[in-house]
């Protein structure tokens, strides 16, 4: 079996319950050390419980941060925290750079690039999780087309420096590019 590269980016591709969290813990669940950095907040009773079922489902000893919109400057802080990092999930730092920039389209642009710029540095094992809603219907309102467009431009060009490219479909994962390197 060949060696993983230590500075592997994964990008973990998917719809809703698609499987995507579960398989980016699966890639990380060999590494002796791995930092989980959370994008999501605890925005109502919903989303509290959602980000429970998620810590439950992530090993006690692995380091947790909570980062929702400064998550390039997250990712090079971290360098020599952890063997690996898990990102879940870009779909929500979109959502969060909306919030915070409203229709500021060149500062949302500029953190997508400091993002691509750390992944392209950074000298560990990153998996990203990002929600695929290109192949869904064209939203009712100008906010829900904007965001569409904004995680389809993040996700193309976070797969563009990542090294491997997975779709899950029905919990099965799908190499687009690359391989499934580090999986059990």
């Amino acid at each position: 079996m060949q060696e993983p590269h230590r500075n592997r980016v994964t990008l973990v591709l998917g719809g809703v319950r698609s499987g995507k969290s579960r398989f980016a813990l699966e890639i990380a669940s060999s590494a002796p050390s791995v930092t989980f950095i959370a994008t999501a907040g605890a925005s109502d009773d919903e989303m509290h419980r959602k980000i429970e079922r998620h810590q439950s489902e992530r090993p006690a000893h692995w380091r947790t941060r909570e980062e929702p919109l400064q998550l390039p400057e997250a990712l090079s802080s971290e360098q020599d925290a952890s063997e690996t990092t898990i990102v879940d999930c870009l779909t929500l730092f979109a959502a969060n750079l909306m919030e915070a920039y409203g229709d500021d389209r060149s500062a949302m642009n500029a953190a997508i690039d400091a993002l691509c710029s750390a992944l392209s540095t950074i000298n560990r094992r990153i998996v990203l999780v990002s929600n695929e809603v290109g192949s869904g219907i064209v939203p009712a309102y100008a906010a829900g087309r904007q965001f569409r467009d904004l995680l389809g431009e993040m996700n193309q060009r976070v797969a563009a420096v990542a090294d491997d490219v997975v779709l899950m479909v029905a919990g099965l994962p799908l190499p687009i590019k690359g391989g499934i390197e580090g999986w059990p």
